[in-house]
C-alpha cells in the first residue's frame, strides 16, 4: 500500500506557486522528464567542469622522487588508517591493540539492537545513535591527529 500525496488545489499559496510555475514538487510530480532530463545533466556537467577547472588551475604536486635505497625516518599509513595505527603504536600489548580495533565494528553493530524500538530518523530523537556517532568521530579525529605526533604525545596531543 502506497501513500500518494494529492495537492490541495484550493490552497491559495499553492495556487500562487502553480501560477508562477513553481510548486510541482510539493505534490509529487514524477521526476521524469523535468528533473532527470533537464536539471540533472546541468548539475552533472557543472560539477564535472568545476572539478576539471580546479584540476587544470591547481594540479596536485607529485612530491619528491622515490629513492629505493633510502628509508624515510617515519613511515606512516594512509590518512584513514591513522586512528588504528595510533592504537597499535600506543598500546603496549599488540593483542590488546588488535582487540581494540575489532571492538569498533562490534560496537557499531550493537547500536541498532540497542535502539531498535526507535522509529524516528531525526538524530535529535535518537540520542544513543547520535551520541555513539559523535563520540566515535571525536575519538577517531583525536587518535588520527595523535598518529602524526611523537609517541610520547600521541595520546595527550601535547596538551596536558
Amino acid at each position: 500500500m502506497s501513500v500518494i500525496k494529492k495537492p490541495d488545489l484550493t490552497d491559495p499559496k499553492l495556487r500562487a506557486k502553480l501560477a508562477k510555475g513553481m510548486g510541482h514538487n510539493y505534490y509529487g510530480e514524477p521526476a521524469w522528464p523535468n528533473d532527470l532530463l533537464y536539471i540533472f545533466p546541468v548539475v552533472i556537467l557543472g560539477t564535472f567542469s568545476i572539478v576539471t577547472g580546479l584540476a587544470v588551475l591547481e594540479p596536485s604536486a607529485l612530491g619528491e622522487p622515490a629513492n629505493p635505497f633510502a628509508t624515510p625516518l617515519e613511515i606512516l599509513p594512509e590518512w584513514y588508517f591513522f586512528p588504528t595505527f595510533n592504537l597499535l603504536r600506543v598500546l603496549p600489548n599488540k593483542l590488546l591493540g588488535v582487540l581494540s580495533m575489532a571492538a569498533v565494528p562490534l560496537g557499531l553493530i550493537t547500536v541498532p539492537f540497542i535502539e531498535n524500538i526507535n522509529k524516528f530518523q531525526n538524530p535529535f530523537r535518537r540520542p544513543i545513535a547520535s551520541t555513539v556517532f559523535l563520540f566515535g568521530t571525536v575519538v577517531a579525529i583525536w587518535l588520527g591527529i595523535g598518529a602524526c605526533l611523537p609517541i610520547n604525545q600521541a595520546v595527550t596531543l601535547g596538551l596536558f
